[in-house]
This record gives structure tokens, C-alpha cells and sequence, in this order.
């Protein structure tokens, strides 16, 4: 998962292959608390790894579940008749669907077993309603006490009294807030079930329906079926107990699927993009996001677990759609809209103010960042798309719906007609997602699987080119940079020193230039975080060694030998940027870089660098005949005929001799955030 506070997105141009979607969080969560209150073992095949989960597998455990989690999935040893700790504490993050089930079930048992519980989340799950299913819990016979504001979590849990539950009469609910409120009475009912049956009736209109249907459904898998009377009364018969299934699957989630389903709809030009662990078999309602797809042009075409997906009409058709039984995936048809041909109109989506944060305010205030016209309403949004891109920040809200679905905008170079470079001819303008770590909520390496399928052209990728003498520190400050921004490292001089590591060891000479360009031009290198690795072996200490580093630069003289591996290292500029350093990064390889940086430190400075680097390793050295070296190498890049060493035209001159590595990195991401395009004043309406 990226850890930077933001990522720039280059202006995406088109999506190939295939990617395979997380587990549902809606599963995930149900039957983590299904399985935990079952008595038996249950292994979980398919669970969602996500601060969601996180949240509720940590929970189960201190209320005594075993959770271990192995190659052959997740095995959760449930409670059963066993009690609650008399007392507990329960911190739930920001996931409504653990406060609000752990609420219901835990109040049940608490109230019955005469514990005393606390749940707690972050300070956006403290204002996220929860009164409605407070009330019917106390209806119950249930305590429940507010912590905090009424109506809203912390809650606690039962008084350390037995109480009787009050089963004579329906409890009633309203589910017009959240379908939540309800799935959490259904799991809890299940547990008390006893001579009589319990009965749920529903106040108001029920919302998001299908998220009901996913909880009968995983509650027939644990032995329990509720009688569904036209979704306004459930019935679970008496004597109904939790039995585990042994083994359940949990199918990939439709919401996060939706955000792929929309960019093959988009940008799946050539081939269809395909989506795995979701398809026809599919019990989430969310996969009528695909039939909104389709209305809007899209083709698709489906399996059991599969989907493909690829552009049809272009522009997309607008529509106007009820979306109260998709509320989640309707944040994606919301940046959909932006490639529809006229205004599109959501309805019905009253539930976004509630959720992580106010949906229908924030997706308003992002859309309007990037051009779109957008008139928001008490539960709908109207979406025009726009007449004039803007290069935006979009703010997420610490919501991962936000960052996943507003990422589509950076598809915004193929808005226009197929097969044009966007509007008026200009390939796209850049988005950047602030706080791209919040997608952690349900799909930590959400960008790395958009990045593997989608592409941009090679000049509109950012470059960021770091060049030096040897020793200079650009490798280190490159690196740096690099992880800051979330963007590919290119680490040219690994590329030649790994071709003098290659000669040495095959006894090629350093004066064959055409016998040293066939070894460079068939380097099978691959590089993997710390590990550079050529021909299956990590080599990276080894690159570090002096006779390497002298021969390498020896070598790089040759003009054969660069321009063999001139296309290697062009090739690692990819979405979403590329930080590249070397000797001629700026000058050369990446001339059309939006930023060039030379290092400037003194050999005296270098040498005693290099010679910390070369110990910390156990690696022999003298600091006298290392600045020699230093020297000799600054001699001979500078002088040669072949790309010698020198700053690029208009590049950043930092002296780092007085510099630490932190000043030196703030120093360059300074001088790469004044060549961003954002404009971070607040949105207009």
C-alpha cells in the first residue's frame, strides 16, 4: 500500500489485462462475527485483508475467539455457548458495519450473561447515527448507554446484570438510515431464539435492500432461515442457533469491482479488461452497478466469478437512476458521469451523509475541482460533465470511496471521441489523490492493481532526473524522492555496474565495446525494493564492490554500450512517475524531464561518504585512494565523448556537501510541488 500523503496521477490513456478484486467487505465482515459466535471451527477462504477486517477480527479476539490466519485461509474458533469477559473495551476504527453489528449482538449477550462492554471507534465513527438500532436494542431489555452525545457511538454494553429479553412483541427498527441496523438485529435475534420465535419489523423504508439479502443469505449458510415477509418483517424461527459451515468462501467485492467495471467502460479500447472473483454468481446487489454500466454503453460480458469489460458508446450515455440499492457503488457511477454525453442524475442517496463522511458534499466539492457542473440536493446529485479539465487536488476525506472512485478522473485525456487525445487535442491534465493510504479501508494495494492494468503515454508520465559525480549521494536522495512521491526508481548506475559485474564474470574485456553492448543489451535484471537481481541472484552487494564501480565506469564511455541500455532504462518510465539518477538522467535519457536535479558535493565530501557506505558493509577501504578514485572517475565522465557529465539545461544545482539526506529531499520536493499544476483554493460552486 503507498504510504505517501499524496499521489499524482498522469493522465491515463487506456487499461489492458486483467486484475483480480479483493473480498467482499460486506461478506468479510458477516462472517467474521457469524463464524466468532458459532460454536466450532470455520475457515474463512477469501477474506478481505483491510483495516475493516482488521478492526473486527481484533475485536473477536478479545472477546475470546481464536483468529489465526494461514495459507489455507483464515480459522476462527467461535464462542458458542462459551461467555463474554464480564468486561471489555472494543476499538472498531471507522468501520459502521463492525460498530453496528458488535452492537447489536454483543448488547443481546451482554444483556443476557451480565457483562459489561465498551465499543469506540475514531472521532468520524462518533458521529455516524446509530440511535435507531439503540432504541431497538433497549426495546429488547437491552442497556445500552450513550458515552458521548445521544445518539451516536461510544456505546456501552449491558450493566454486569442478567436481564430478560422482551421476545413477546416484534421489535421494531427504522432501516431508513442504514441497512445496518438491521443486519446487526437479524445476527443478534439468532443468538436468543428460543421456545419462540423472534420477530424484526421494519419502520420506514428499508434501504439498500440487497445488503439484507447478503445477510439472509450468509445466515442460511450458518443454519439459520429467516422468513422474509416482503422485507418489511423477518420471522427466525424458534430453536434457530448458529452452526458452523466449516468452510466458507467469501466472493470478491462488487463495490471495489466498480471502479475497474468503470475504467474498462472508459479506457478498455483495444482488448477487454478483465475482472476476476466477481460475476454472475454474485449475491451482492452492488453487481447492478453492471447493468447501469450497460445502460450507459459499456459492454459487458460475464461468467460465474468474471467479468469483461470494454468501451461501447463514447461518450457514455447519461442517465437518470435510482441508486438506493447500490449507495457504494453509485460513488463510482458519480465519476462516471464526467465521460457522459449530457447531465447525469443520482437519486435516492440520502445514506452517503452518513457514512464515512458526507459523501454527497464531499464527491460535490471533488467534482466541481476537476470542471464538472454539479448541483447537490438532500439525497441526490446532478453531474455535467466538463467543458475544460482542471488539473485537481482531490481532498478524500480519510474515505476510501472517495479515493478509488476520483481516481477515474485521471482518464480525463480520452474525454472528447474515441480515438481523439482528449479535448481540443491536449492528452489530459494530472489528478492528485491526497491521502492515497485511506483506500486501506477495504483495499490496501487499490492503486498498485490500477497501475498494473492502466497506461499513459510516455511523455505526459512525470520524470524526475537526479544526476552527479560518483558518490554525490543522488542514489540515496533518489530513492528518497521516490518513496515520498510513490513513484518507479530508476538507479541507472546499477544498469552499468551490473553490465561490469557481468564482464568481469564472463572475463570480457573492458575495451570490447561490441562484445560489452551485447552483454548490456541482454541484462536479465529485475529490480525488487532493496534487491536488484541478475539472472535470479541478488547482486546488489556485489554492485557496491570498487573493481565494479571502476570498470563500470570505464565502460560507460562506450557509446554502444549506453545506447544499449538507453531503451532499458526508458522503458522504466511508468505510471504513475519515475525518479531516475545517474550521470546524464537530465541531459540525455529523460532530457524532456519536468525536473532536473545535479548534486554538486566536493570529492573530499564524496570520498568520505563512500567510505562509511563501503565499512558499514565490511567492505575494506582507504579514504585517501577512494578521493583518488573520485577524482579520476570526475575526470574521465566529464571528458568523454559519449554523454559526459554535465548539468542538463535548466536542472536544480544543490550542493549537498552541508546537506543531511532530509534537508536535501525537502529541498527537491519543494522545487517538484512549484512545478505541480494544482490549484488548492476551495472549490467553487
Amino acid at each position: 500500500m503507498f504510504s505517501t500523503p499524496f499521489l499524482d496521477l498522469p493522465p491515463l490513456d487506456s487499461v489492458d489485462g486483467s486484475v483480480r478484486v479483493p473480498g467482499s467487505k460486506s461478506i468479510s465482515n458477516r462472517v467474521l462475527l457469524l463464524a466468532g459466535l458459532a460454536a466450532g471451527d470455520t475457515v474463512i477462504d477469501g477474506l478481505l485483508a483491510s483495516d475493516d477486517t482488521e478492526v473486527m477480527q481484533q475485536a473477536l479476539v478479545v472477546l475470546g475467539c481464536s483468529v489465526d490466519a494461514g495459507p489455507g485461509g483464515v480459522r476462527v474458533v467461535g464462542l458458542g455457548a462459551r461467555p463474554l469477559p464480564a468486561e471489555a473495551s472494543l476499538f472498531l476504527g471507522n468501520s459502521g458495519t463492525s460498530m453496528r453489528t458488535l452492537a447489536a449482538a454483543l448488547a443481546v449477550l451482554a444483556a443476557t450473561q451480565g457483562a459489561r462492554l465498551t465499543l469506540h471507534g475514531t472521532p468520524r465513527m462518533h458521529e455516524r447515527p446509530i440511535g435507531d438500532l439503540v432504541d431497538a436494542l433497549r426495546s429488547l431489555g437491552c442497556p445500552v448507554a450513550y458515552l458521548g452525545e445521544d445518539g451516536f457511538p461510544p456505546l456501552c454494553l449491558g450493566d454486569g446484570i442478567r436481564h430478560e429479553l422482551v421476545l413477546e412483541a416484534p421489535v421494531r427498527v427504522r432501516s431508513d438510515v442504514s441497512s445496518q441496523f438491521l443486519t446487526g438485529l437479524l445476527q443478534a435475534l439468532c443468538l436468543v431464539a428460543g421456545e419462540r420465535e423472534a420477530v424484526i419489523e421494519v419502520a420506514g423504508e428499508l434501504i439498500s435492500r440487497p445488503y439484507i439479502g447478503i445477510t439472509l443469505d450468509l445466515l442460511q449458510r450458518f443454519g439459520v432461515v429467516v422468513r422474509n415477509e416482503a422485507w418489511l418483517r423477518f420471522v427466525i424461527p424458534a430453536g434457530s442457533r448458529l452452526r458452523t459451515p466449516e468452510r466458507i468462501r467469501v466472493e470478491g467485492d462488487a463495490s471495489s469491482a466498480s471502479y475497474f467495471i468503470a475504467a474498462g467502460a472508459i479506457a478498455a479500447t483495444r482488448r477487454p479488461l478483465r475482472i476476476d472473483g466477481v460475476g454472475e454468481g454474485s449475491i451482492q446487489g452492488d453487481l447492478a452497478f453492471v447493468d447501469a454500466v450497460r445502460t450507459m454503453g459499456a459492454r459487458v460480458e460475464s461468467g460465474p466469478d468474471w467479468l469483461e469489460v470494454r468501451q461501447g458508446r463514447w461518450p457514455l450515455r447519461a442517465i437518470d437512476l435510482d441508486c438506493n440499492a447500490i449507495p457504494d457503488a453509485a460513488m463510482t457511477l458519480a465519476a462516471l458521469a464526467l465521460y457522459a454525453d449530457g447531465p447525469s442524475r443520482l437519486r435516492n442517496i440520502g445514506s452517503w451523509r452518513v457514512k464515512e463522511t458526507d459523501r454527497l458534499t464531499a464527491m460535490a466539492t471533488e467534482l466541481r475541482k476537476v470542471g464538472a457542473g454539479v448541483v447537490e440536493g438532500p439525497d441526490f446529485l446532478e453531474v455535467t460533465p466538463p467543458v475544460t479539465w482542471q488539473a485537481a487536488a482531490i481532498a478524500t476525506y480519510d474515505d476510501h470511496r472517495v479515493a478509488m472512485s476520483l481516481s477515474l478522473a485521471a482518464f480525463n485525456g480520452l474525454a472528447g471521441h474515441a480515438g481523439s487525445t482528449g479535448i481540443a487535442g491536449r492528452a489530459g491534465v494530472p489528478i492528485r489523490i491526497e491521502d492515497p493510504r485511506c483506500v486501506g479501508k477495504t483495499w490496501p494495494d487499490y492503486f498498485e492493481a490500477l497501475f498494473a492494468v492502466a497506461a499513459a503515454r510516455r511523455e505526459v508520465i512525470p520524470v524526475i532526473t537526479i544526476d552527479g559525480p560518483t558518490a554525490s549521494g543522488k542514489g540515496t536522495l533518489a530513492a528518497m524522492v521516490a518513496l515520498s512521491l510513490g513513484y518507479h526508481l530508476l538507479d541507472s548506475g546499477a544498469l552499468y555496474r551490473a553490465t561490469a559485474l557481468a564482464a568481469l564474470e564472463s572475463g570480457t574485456a573492458a575495451d570490447d565495446e561490441d562484445a560489452l553492448a551485447a552483454l548490456a543489451a541482454g541484462l536479465d535484471l529485475h529490480f525488487d525494493g532493496a534487491q536488484i537481481r541478475l539472472a535470479g541472484r541478488d547482486i546488489a552487494d556485489l554492485l557496491r564492490l570498487e573493481d565494479v564501480g571502476l570498470l563500470a565506469s570505464r565502460i560507460s564511455a562506450w557509446p554502444r554500450v549506453r545506447a544499449a541500455l538507453l531503451g532499458l532504462q526508458q522503458a522504466f518510465r511508468r505510471v504513475p512517475g519515475l525518479v531516475a539518477d545517474g550521470r546524464d538522467m537530465g541531459s540525455v535519457v529523460f532530457a524532456d524531464a519536468e525536473l532536473k536535479v545535479f548534486l554538486t558535493a566536493g570529492p573530499a565530501e564524496r570520498a568520505e561518504r563512500r567510505f562509511k557506505q563501503l565499512i558499514s558493509k565490511g567492505i575494506p577501504a582507504n579514504i585517501n585512494s577512494l578521493r583518488a578514485d573520485l577524482e579520476a572517475r570526475d575526470a574521465r565522465d566529464r571528458n568523454r565523448d559519449a554523454s559526459p557529465l554535465v548539468p542538463a539545461e535548466g536542472a536544480l544545482l544543490l550542493d549537498t556537501s552541508a546537506l543531511s539526506i532530509e534537508d536535501s529531499v525537502a529541498t527537491v520536493l519543494q522545487a517538484w510541488e512549484e512545478r505541480r499544476p494544482f490549484d488548492r483554493s476551495p472549490a467553487k460552486g
